[in-house]
């Protein structure tokens, strides 16, 4: 869906941008009329003064006037903007238009590898753990781009055996006698345990574990340091939907997962 450039965040910047470059450029010409009083003033050059002194007082008026248009020409309702459909229409145009593959999942916006969930009331933006406050949509899209572009930073080996650590809980709760034997365990259960605690379910959020359990799944990482190979199981088409992890892929595609286990090679 095309922005309208109308109320678009993107066009509300830059005219703004361009009303304070106005702006600038009639404060330096303040500056110059000031510097020039000072200078008449200080070797005494009386007939220079007079005149500075009124060539400033004009700059500063229309600095004044200046200033006034810029801070008059930003109405733009932030809030109703980054709360409804339309910013998030806006960075879905600009990443098109470098590009950028950006997919929307659930409440968030998925741009591999990375998760982003948007702040209204903050007036910024989350990128998996990290504020970012540039919201300016071809500036925003821009900076994903450079961010992609750097290796993924992700420790599957350490994300693996926390996986097999709650994994070991969970079949011990079934019957000792059936650790090693490749029980499959729902990973709605590992994530449950993952975030036991009060509020880890806030810090670590599902969408999170699906990213992290995609990213396991890329990465190649099989084997446990006591020796077992961990399988991640797709749904057989027989469970609920919320007994389902689901993750949009690198190309905008959904790969769904169902369970887990881990078993001698």
């Amino acid at each position: 869906m095309e922005v309208d450039r109308l109320v678009s965040l993107e066009k509300a910047l830059g005219k703004t941008e361009a009303d304070a470059d106005a702006a600038f450029k009639t404060a330096t010409a303040a500056v110059g009329a000031l510097k020039k009083i000072r200078a008449a003033a200080k070797v005494g050059n009386l007939r220079e003064l007079q005149k500075t002194i009124e060539s400033a007082e004009q700059a500063i008026t229309a600095l004044s006037q200046q200033f006034i248009k810029a801070k008059e020409g930003w109405t733009f309702d932030e809030e109703a903007h980054l709360s409804g459909r339309a910013f998030l229409s806006e960075i879905l145009e600009a990443a098109g238009q470098i590009g950028v593959k950006i997919f929307e999942q659930d409440d968030r916006l998925y741009c591999y590898p990375f998760l982003i969930r948007i702040l209204p009331n903050e007036r910024s933006i989350l990128i998996d753990k990290t504020r970012e406050r540039r919201l300016r949509p071809s500036v925003l899209v821009g900076h994903l781009k450079e961010l992609q572009n750097k290796p993924v930073r992700f420790n599957s080996k350490a994300f693996l055996e926390s996986m097999y650590s709650a994994y070991s809980i969970a079949v011990k709760t079934r019957g000792k006698e059936r650790v090693r034997t490749g029980l499959v365990v729902p990973l709605v259960e590992i994530y449950g345990l993952l975030t036991l605690l009060p509020g880890q379910s806030k810090d670590y959020s599902r969408q999170e574990f699906a990213r992290d359990l995609y990213l396991l799944d890329q990465s190649g990482v099989r084997n446990t340091k006591n020796g077992l190979v961990v399988s991640l199981h797709a749904p057989s088409g027989r469970e609920r939907a919320s007994k389902l992890i689901s993750i949009v892929t690198r190309d905008g595609g959904v790969k769904r997962y169902y369970g887990i286990s881990f078993m001698r090679e």
